[in-house]
């Protein structure tokens, strides 16, 4: 039997407690990103409800944390950083 690698949170949001099913890296990513916007968890989760067009939370949540990391993946987001040009 496969056991899941998801791992299950409460988070306090805007609307109270919520639970929310991430992988491990998606749950370090999170934290990662809290910590460079000076946030906590329940201010980007409630941030994140607010903006999202369609679908869950957590489906909300994963394509953030994507987005996030993928604008920073730009040739700008790299130059920004340090990175050099990605050519």
């Amino acid at each position: 039997m496969t056991t899941s690698r998801l791992l299950n949170r409460n988070v306090y949001a805007q609307r109270g407690r919520t639970s929310i099913r991430l992988e491990p890296e998606l749950w370090s990513m999170l934290k990662e990103i809290c910590e460079r916007e000076a946030l906590d968890m329940g201010a980007l989760v409630s941030q994140i409800d607010l903006n999202r067009e369609v679908g869950g939370r957590t489906s909300a949540v994963r394509v953030y944390i994507a987005n996030y990391f993928r604008h920073a993946a730009t040739e700008a987001g790299h130059i920004a950083v340090g990175h050099g040009s990605l050519k």
